[in-house]
């Protein structure tokens, strides 16, 4: 890595990307987009990780983008402005895009862009005290680049309020709504993901990805041949894998698959 404001730590096949801007509560910048969307490329494409987690230092988990960029950003013209606006969305739909389980280790704040990462993973463990806020329109802005990942987490009906109210949302109310799947006081957090990711690492990566893929396409369609017809291909084409032969072999012969840990 050669983004000072991003760090990947690997500890034993779980890869965890440390967003480093402590004394700015890890608020998103040019350098930190280019760091972790260049931490999410390295990191899916090492076979030695299993999961991925997205953390941050000091107090906050991430504050959301930076004004100042936010303001020069503005400032540019369109052309400009729309190429700096994918380079954050491209950071969302490298993570939710990834063939890997991800984890989003959450505390203190999650504003904006920080509550968009925390959607975009597939697991959002939170401490107690976080606190999330989809604040966009107080700055007369939008989720854009976020939305889709708060939409799925959440939902449009839950969506249309906070998109607009931009309410403070406790750690109980994000586990209400769907955002997060789990609290715990905030010296729990890292057992907790330690134990996700030792319960994760036990599922084949091919099958972990393919399960993945399953529910981005059939959810919300149609119960139809069409949906019926692909998770029959789908399976059919697990099924005769290599991964899916040693993992019922391993069953049966009461051993751990070859990539368990």
């Amino acid at each position: 890595m050669t983004h000072a404001t991003v760090e990947i730590e690997r500890a034993g096949g779980v890869a965890t990307i440390w967003m480093n801007r402590p004394l700015q509560h890890n608020a998103f910048n040019p350098p930190m987009i280019a760091g972790l969307t260049e931490a999410l490329v390295a990191v899916e494409g090492d076979a030695a990780i299993r999961v991925i987690v997205v953390a941050g230092r000091g107090k906050s988990f991430s504050s959301g983008a930076d004004l100042a960029w936010m303001k020069e950003a503005g400032a540019k013209d369109y052309a400009a402005n729309h190429a700096d606006a994918q380079s954050l969305a491209e950071v969302f739909r490298l993570l939710a895009g990834s063939t890997k389980p991800t984890i989003a280790r959450v505390h203190g704040a999650a504003f904006g862009a920080g509550a968009g990462l925390a959607a975009a993973c597939d697991i959002c463990v939170a401490a107690d005290h976080a606190t999330f806020t989809i604040s966009e329109v107080r700055f007369g802005l939008i989720p854009s680049a976020i939305g889709p990942y708060l939409l799925r987490a959440i939902g449009p009906r839950q969506a249309l309020r906070y998109f607009q109210t931009a309410e403070r949302i406790t750690a109980p109310r994000a586990l209400q709504l769907g955002l997060v799947h789990e609290i715990v006081e905030v010296e729990h957090i890292d057992d907790k993901i330690a134990k996700l990711a030792h319960s994760l690492s036990k599922g084949g990566p091919k099958a972990l990805a393919a399960a993945k893929a399953l529910i981005g396409f059939a959810a919300w369609r149609p119960f139809d041949e069409t949906l019926v017809d692909d998770t029959a291909r789908r399976i059919a084409e697990v099924r005769a894998s290599d991964e899916a032969r040693e993992g019922i072999a391993a069953f049966a012969e009461k051993r751990p698959p070859n990539w368990s840990r």
